[in-house]
């Protein structure tokens, strides 16, 4: 088993104190000497104790047992925390399996281990939790001296059947000296660096980069800002100075600055790019305003204040740079922004304490990056303070990635790979960050058209791991559900799934979901978002139901699904399912099975009858571990029936002609189920439960204000989400989704329409440029576009 260790992560936690006039999540503790830290499953986190120190081990989601060992001067020193070991410590003892040994973080926790004397698979500790243990449960122990605690979280494949997949750990320590100075503990290292240095605040220093190196820019205490310049080296040598342009970038990239991903390079005047982003833990930065100069504090009243640009000009004379009166820079986590009357404006930097960018070099690069001294406004939160650079050697690799993370104080999460990824990435270079998960946008060799005729009149095949899922698993499972959601969960029969909205107390939809009924008290939830598995515990929390354990799936089970009219004939003699689950034939619309690839010893899947397309399909779940095996096997069946990849661009023309909606375009927390064209997800007439949301859900549909409803435009110019749509000179509606239909030969349109205009034949327009300077005629029309009695998904 490889055993990732997983960092600690320093936030404020949540107290029932007074509330503060300012909420600012994600920075440093609110309460004096109280740190929160994170266990991944399979990892570790080690925490040095002093005398009076209070530990507390928190199974936050239930049923994931801990194992704590203590480590002393001598050795293991249990009775340091009043405990005797009970049991080997098995996450431990698997830290130097396979690749986690290469782990620097790993490798910190071995060598304190062998400081004591102590090897990883010899070590002892004592087992928390576990069984069924309620969500929530903790554990609070009192350091009598110094000592090391390390808390182990381990780790399994979930059972398809059990639904009990592992989840994080929480530790919380009080310090008995909340006072004492305790420096901010850096992310450490990911690989050994080449440069480490802290660029002490108000300050900036040169340095040298060389081709493929990596640069990794630290904000150390949260929320500054750090000016960042890249020269290319050879053009210095030869008198020309050749630095990041923003301008040139934007025109290149087609946004306001790179990103992680297919358009994640910053540009010199000669359009050669100087550096990829390769990591961003913030998505917020700035490159419209040039780093800080003296005239800018002078205009305000504060001549001769530090500035960047002076720091700048003095680290860059040993290069022989020119010095400037102001520098054109990358301002990383510096927050700006235009609004809606395109005036510039900023606020507090994103950045938590430790968030990082990542660049690799292009060229031999002169570099410069500065702690910003500005402390007259919100930009570096009014406290200027330290940064740190990385750079590490072009001999290690890392991997691409964006942070996602639930809520604001929440332990980021990097963008990751899908367990399809090294068969999608086999056929395809066209990546895009998709909730925190890279997917295909299309297929080379293929493209959007050829895939979605593909799905129309044979079968396709697109990986949609992404997905959340969350097991909903004890007594009261039936019960938080019926209230969370929608839908009569109470009327889902077990093998059945249902397609239900998500609303909150105003009936705003906080997210669509399908609900798999596995058993009278296992249900898996597969929503869009992560913040539905916390809502569905805040709901339990309030509600008193705590005899049911919400865990994430996510996984521990990814999909694919498999679209189009041979879909069926495909899957019929790939799919064997045992006798006391019904048989593929069997599996009708919105429908599940849970059987095996090719016989009783073949690969274990879930088989449901869903999908995303309008057509007749199938999605099939597996464990990570076995997807390779899932897709060569439906690869290699569906080949004699023309059977394609399918990326999202077509996957987006697929939904919009069927009339399926996506969050954050067709819906939000404001718009409730009728307004998103989802109105038959809510049985107000025959679900006589409360749910959250009905009495609001009661209101708005007694007077409805708006409705969703399909337009057709004239001509051959698209609309766009979030384009205006009037009568006369007065906006009637906006466009949520818009595609040009393949199958119509029409530019087609979802639209959010005020109810006077929403009739079938209406006749509005759609505005462009301001709205009023240019229209495109459209009609209202039924949605959906394509089988409006969705004939072809049910055959």
């Amino acid at each position: 088993m490889t055993a990732p260790l997983d960092l600690t992560d320093l936030s404020s936690l949540p107290l029932d104190l007074a509330r503060p006039r300012l909420v600012q999540p994600g920075l440093l503790p609110v309460v004096p000497g109280h740190e929160r830290y994170w266990v991944r499953p399979g990892g570790v986190t080690a925490l040095e104790l002093e005398s009076g120190d209070e530990l507390t081990v928190v199974d936050r989601f239930g049923a994931q047992a801990a194992e704590l060992t203590v480590l002393g001067n001598g050795g293991e020193d249990f009775s340091a925390l009043g405990l005797r070991a009970d049991a080997p410590a098995t996450v431990l003892g698997s830290l130097t399996e396979g690749s986690a040994f290469d782990n620097e973080q790993v490798a910190r926790v071995v060598t304190a281990l062998a400081l004591r004397g102590l090897r990883p698979d010899a070590a002892h500790g004592v087992r928390l939790f576990g069984g069924w243990s309620p969500a929530g449960s903790r554990e609070t122990f009192t350091a009598q001296r110094p000592v090391t605690a390390v808390v182990g979280n381990p780790t399994w494949a979930m059972n398809f059947e059990e639904q009990n997949p592992p989840s994080d750990l929480m530790i919380e320590v009080q310090r008995a000296d909340p006072y004492r100075p305790r420096e901010i503990e850096l992310p450490p290292p990911l690989a050994e660096p080449v440069l480490d240095v802290r660029i002490d605040h108000s300050t900036a220093i040169g340095y040298e980069v060389k081709k493929g190196d990596y640069i990794q820019i630290i904000d150390v205490a949260g929320r500054q800002c750090s000016d960042f310049l890249a020269f290319d080296a050879r053009a210095l040598q030869e008198g020309r100075e050749l630095g990041l342009d923003a301008s040139t970038t934007r025109h290149i990239v087609g946004q306001a600055y790179a990103q992680p991903g297919l358009h994640g390079k910053f540009y010199n005047q000669d359009m050669d790019p100087l550096v990829s982003i390769i990591r961003d833990t913030v998505g917020r930065h700035d490159a419209f305003t040039p780093a800080c100069n003296a005239k800018y504090y002078e205009d305000f009243g504060y001549p001769g204040h530090v500035n960047c640009t002076d720091n700048f000009n003095g680290q860059l004379k040993r290069y022989s740079v020119a010095a400037r009166k102001s520098w054109p820079a990358l301002n990383l986590f510096y927050n700006t922004m235009f609004d809606e009357h395109n005036m510039l404006v900023f606020d507090e930097p994103w950045s938590r304490p430790g968030d990082y960018v990542m660049m690799q070099a292009q060229q031999d690069l002169v570099c410069a990056s500065s702690a910003c001294p500005d402390d007259i406004d919100p930009s570096n939160g009014w406290v200027p303070t330290d940064i740190h650079l990385r750079v590490y050697s072009s001999e290690r690799k890392f991997s691409m990635a964006i942070t996602h993370r639930t809520n604001p104080d929440s332990v980021p999460k990097l963008t990751r790979e899908t367990a399809f990824h090294e068969r999608t990435s086999a056929l395809t270079k066209q990546f895009t960050e998709y909730r925190n998960f890279w997917l295909p946008t299309h297929y080379d060799g293929y493209g959007p058209k050829a895939e979605y005729w593909a799905c129309r009149e044979k079968a396709a095949v697109m990986d949609l791991s992404p997905l959340r899922k969350f097991e909903v698993i004890g007594p009261d499972a039936e019960a938080l559900l019926q209230y969370c959601m929608t839908r009569n969960i109470r009327k889902l029969s077990e093998g059945q799934v249902v397609y239900t909205a998500i609303c909150n107390d105003t009936g705003g939809m906080i997210d669509d979901a399908t609900v798999f009924r596995c058993s009278d008290t296992n249900f898996r939830v597969i929503p869009g978002e992560d913040y539905t598995g916390e809502w569905m515990r805040q709901v339990a929390t309030e509600r008193g139901l705590d005899r049911v354990w919400i865990k994430d799936s996510t996984d521990q089970l990814h999909n694919i699904a498999v679209q189009g009219p041979a879909s069926r004939d495909i899957l019929r003699d790939l799919i064997w399912t045992p006798p006391h689950q019904p048989d593929f034939d069997s599996v009708t619309w919105f429908r599940f099975t849970i059987g095996r690839i090719g016989d009783h010893q073949g690969t274990p899947v879930i088989v449901s009858r869903t999908g995303y397309s309008g057509e007749l399909g199938y999605e099939l779940f597996c464990h990570p571990s076995h997807a390779n095996a899932v897709w060569d096997a439906v690869w290699e069946a569906g080949q004699p029936h023309g059977l394609t990849p399918l990326g999202l661009d077509a996957l987006d023309m697929l939904r919009i002609e069927s009339g399926l909606v996506f969050a954050g375009y067709d819906f939000d927390d404001q718009i409730d189920p009728f307004e998103a064209g989802v109105g038959f997800t809510v049985p107000l007439k025959t679900k006589e439960d409360d749910f959250s949301g009905r009495d609001a859900l009661l209101r708005r549909k007694a007077n409805p204000q708006r409705r969703m409803v399909g337009l057709e435009l004239a001509g051959n110019e698209p609309a766009g989400h979030g384009d205006t749509v009037h009568v006369g000179r007065f906006q009637v509606g906006v466009v949520t989704s818009a595609t040009r239909s393949p199958v119509l030969r029409k530019n087609i349109a979802l639209c959010r329409m005020m109810v006077e205009h929403a009739e079938v034949g209406a006749e509005v327009e759609i505005g462009k440029l301001d709205g009023q300077q240019k229209r495109i005629p459209a009609t209202v029309v039924a949605t959906p576009f394509y089988d409006p009695k969705k004939e072809k998904p049910r055959s």
